[in-house]
């Protein structure tokens, strides 16, 4: 038996095509959608509704996703996306290109200064950044924007936000009783084995070329070229950048400088690179920091355990 190509046909299996594309497409997810708020789902604030408004309007959602998927491991994945964090949102901005990080759990990863300067340039808080300029938005449309930032993640972002603030205010003190004060405040919040923890590694000149590239790919924006603090993001930023040079005849331990790189300091700018940088770039870059800005390195002092294979 031939099927003929009659008027009849095409019109029938274009009917059939197009209920099942709509069966499929429309129907279905409608069906079964979830209507069952999670456990972390509140509704949005006027201002953080405000922001999403901006957020969408300016295309965010072309580059950033806001689902967390069980392959995905870095910034933001500790929890997997649920349906039911997304009950309030129309349209659901899921996005599909990550082409910068997911921020379905951004809320509360930064403080607000931060992301001021990160929306007037984002090359100040993080040097290889492709994501353009949004300085022209004004500081009153960027702080709108940051609430609905400092949202995503709901009560978990809530919780975040609240330590962000207290560690903010604690910093502030500390920043404001002067260097003397402030060194000892930052080194007193490092566990005690971290603090007498020398860098494993010895000085290399292969070594500290690392560094130097770990430092300009993420450092410099905030702490500047020369490590006084006086990077391009700092305008924006309370309290501001570290000036490493103000450790200098200070016992500053590789221990140190690791712990506060690889977990950041909570309150302030400095973020955390446990999930960027492997083990030794932070020790290499930590060396960086301490042959050129504090003029002393502990790196391959005692006690040191068996060397690794691959060392010299």
């Amino acid at each position: 038996m031939t099927m003929r190509m009659t008027p009849k046909a095409v019109v029938v299996g274009s009917v059939v095509i197009l209920a099942a594309v709509v069966f499929v497409m429309v129907y279905w997810p409608y069906a079964t959608r979830v209507e069952q708020p999670s456990e972390l789902f509140r509704n949005r604030s006027t201002v953080e509704a405000a922001g999403r408004e901006f957020y969408m309007a300016n295309g965010c959602v072309y580059c950033h996703t806001q689902s967390i998927r069980t392959i995905d491991w870095g910034h933001g994945a500790e929890r997997i996306a649920q349906a039911g964090d997304y009950i309030a949102d129309r349209p659901i901005l899921l996005g599909s290109e990550r082409t910068g990080v997911d921020l379905s759990q951004e809320g509360g990863e930064h403080p607000d200064d931060w992301h001021l300067a990160h929306f007037v340039n984002p090359r100040y808080t993080r040097p290889n950044s492709i994501m353009p300029i949004f300085a022209w938005l004004g500081r009153e449309n960027l702080h709108t924007l940051t609430q609905y930032i400092q949202s995503l993640g709901l009560k978990q972002s809530d919780h975040r936000m609240e330590r962000q603030r207290y560690w903010k205010q604690e910093a502030i003190k500390a920043y404001e009783a002067g260097p003397v004060a402030n060194v000892k405040w930052l080194a007193d919040h490092v566990p005690p084995g971290w603090r007498n923890l020398v860098n494993p590694y010895p000085t290399s000149d292969a070594g500290l070329a690392r560094g130097h590239k770990i430092f300009q790919d993420f450092c410099i924006g905030c702490h500047g070229p020369v490590g006084d603090g006086m990077g391009e993001a700092q305008p924006y930023l309370h309290p501001p950048p570290l000036n490493f040079t103000i450790l200098k005849g200070r016992e500053i331990s590789g221990g140190i400088l690791y712990h506060q790189i690889m977990n950041g300091i909570t309150g302030t700018a400095m973020p955390y690179f446990k999930r960027e940088l492997e083990s030794e770039k932070i020790w290499d870059v930590g060396n960086y920091v301490a042959v050129n800005f504090i003029n002393q390195s502990d790196a391959g002092g005692e006690p040191r355990g068996i060397p690794a294979a691959y060392e010299p």
